[in-house]
């Protein structure tokens, strides 16, 4: 083989390794989200996911309670969470598993855990529960058992003496619950949060805590696997940026929910729409 002939041959060799890399880099690019069946995780959740599938990542979710989903987490068995309420709701589960995580960014300020009533209620703080026991039915409307705001709910029925029940059911049966007491001008409690479409869809208010049992507002943060937050630099990159304010969490779950909780084309409803955010995180 002349000189010539060799290194033409070492050029395609070198031309198809550099190929294949940079094939590896963007066509076998994984991440696993793991996220809790919340309107506000999920709807970050798919859109983290539209957004990174352009990006040329294969994204599986994990869908579970949030006890599972913080070990997936800090196992490695799912990369990454959208949905960590700090600094009271999660408290107890960072507590745990703290330092096999890593938290990216704060996705979203001023959240709120509380109990909520219809702004019809005659109950103004969660004090007047016990004496309109009766027309409350003795009963609290909550959500999954493990979640933080149900172990909050239950230390408020402590902290306040109360003779309540505490229910725990899914998100929907809670919505469910809610929208037929309303429909009905009935008193009903339910464990709420903000950002939540709810609060649009009706009337609502949190009912006073002096006691500060909910805390005061919180952050929602992106946490990740501590391996995975040093080696996919351009996945933590976009999760760093990944931020939303009020207005735009609000509008990105009401495009999920007028897509009948369709949160695929929710989403790609709400990309149309918000194209100078999307580029906020490029």
């Amino acid at each position: 083989m002349t000189m010539k002939k060799t290194l033409l041959a070492l050029l395609a060799i070198l031309l198809i390794g550099v190929t294949a890399c940079r094939q590896g880099e963007s066509g076998g690019k994984k991440i696993t989200i793991a996220y809790v069946n919340w309107a506000e995780g999920q709807a970050m959740t798919y859109l983290a996911k539209n957004l990174l599938e352009k990006k040329g990542y294969t994204v599986t979710l994990k869908n579970a309670d949030v006890a599972p989903v913080f070990a997936a987490v800090a196992g490695g068995d799912a990369d990454v969470f959208l949905d960590t309420w700090m600094p009271v709701t999660h408290k107890t589960y960072m507590d745990n598993f703290g330092e096999k995580v890593t938290v990216l960014n704060t996705n979203f300020n001023g959240a709120r855990i509380g109990l909520v009533v219809p702004d019809y209620s005659a109950a103004k703080t969660i004090d007047d529960l016990q004496a309109m026991k009766a027309k409350f039915g003795g009963k609290i409307v909550g959500i999954d058992a493990g979640a933080g705001i149900m172990n909050k709910a239950e230390d408020a029925i402590h902290a306040y003496g109360l003779d309540y029940q505490l229910q725990s059911a899914s998100e929907a049966a809670m919505l469910a619950t809610l929208k037929k007491s309303i429909d009905e001008k009935q008193e009903v409690v339910v464990t709420g949060w903000q950002p939540h479409f709810m609060f649009s869809q009706y009337k609502l208010r949190f009912l006073e805590d002096p006691k500060k049992v909910f805390g005061e507002t919180e952050k929602i943060l992106t946490i990740a696997n501590n391996e995975f937050s040093v080696t996919d630099t351009t996945a933590v990159n976009f999760f760093r940026k990944f931020q939303l304010d009020a207005g735009q969490l609000g509008s990105l779950m009401g495009a999920i929910a007028e897509a009948d909780g369709n949160d695929e084309q929710g989403v790609k409803n709400w990309i149309s729409n918000n194209q100078a955010v999307i580029a906020a995180w490029e």
